[in-house]
């Protein structure tokens, strides 16, 4: 495979980003004026980190520059600081991270590099925090997207929380969350923004737009296993279908989400070429 690095200044995101792109290897038996010049438009795989990552974690933790290979598959790893992809408006000079990846990711990659911007040509997918941003985009830009998988996240239902509840919040996790509702303009000002999937899911079940959706989560997983047990049967309630990828033994960890990307590819319909051969 081959893998770019590029470092330029976002719009959105006010100042200067990188992101990481695996890009098809060359056969050997073509010709480089052949393979370079022929015009192929490959399917894409928006790929995105979690908290306290950024572009190069895929690359180093996973094996996804072997799977993508297997698949010619193109893989775009934008970094996000701990955005949980949202817009921050109030932050310097604007950090609109929500905004950045259809408003600027997109035609950067659509307009310069040999990627389809056809829907069923694309594919979204993210852990943890990643996973958040996953279904946000899914759910909120369903036209864009053939499926999404949600990797150890999971939708929540804040029509349950009260005002004032948020003031309880004293954990890592939750101090994000009440920042996230000040960021909003507050609860009920979040509740009905894009950042509330669970009523966007809720409206858009029935209706056919959603993309085929996995979410997967290891069954050991703390911080979101019940979380994702609730939705589950909730999408049961609401008719919404979608595909469950659980396994024993595996909390919020790495070793998981080499397994669960696998998954995901699987579910995209993305053929493995190479699947038997090791090298």
């Amino acid at each position: 495979m081959s893998l770019m690095t590029y470092n330029y200044e976002s719009e959105y995101l006010g100042g200067n980003h990188q992101i990481s792109v695996i890009m098809p290897d060359k056969p050997r038996e073509i010709a480089p004026e052949d393979f370079y010049r022929s015009g192929e438009k490959y399917k894409v795989l928006w790929l995105l980190h979690g908290t306290f990552g950024d572009n190069t974690d895929w690359i180093r933790r996973t094996n996804i520059e072997l799977y993508a290979s297997r698949r010619n598959l193109v893989v775009v790893m934008p970094a996000a600081l701990n955005s949980n992809y949202s817009n921050w408006n109030e932050f310097m000079m604007g950090y609109r991270m929500y905004d950045y990846l259809t408003a600027e990711l997109m035609p950067l990659i659509y307009g310069w590099l040999p990627v389809s911007d056809r829907r069923e040509d694309n594919f979204i997918a993210g852990l943890s925090m990643g996973g958040r941003g996953t279904i946000k985009y899914a759910v909120n830009f369903p036209e864009r997207f053939a499926a999404a998988a949600v990797l150890s996240a999971a939708p929540q239902d804040f029509q349950q929380m009260r005002p004032g509840h948020e003031e309880m919040m004293l954990d890592t996790e939750n101090f994000r969350l009440k920042r996230s509702l000040n960021n909003a303009g507050g609860l009920a000002a979040f509740i009905a923004s894009h950042e509330n999937v669970w009523d966007i899911i809720d409206r858009k079940a029935g209706t056919g737009t959603l993309p085929r959706l996995l979410f997967a989560c290891g069954e050991d997983d703390s911080l979101i296993y019940r979380n994702l047990m609730i939705f589950k049967e909730h999408c049961k309630e609401i008719g919404l279908e979608a595909e469950w990828f659980t396994l024993p033994g595996y909390k919020h960890e790495w070793s998981f989400w080499d397994l669960a990307i696998q998954e995901a590819l699987k579910f995209f319909g993305l053929t493995d070429a190479d699947a038997g051969n090791p090298f």
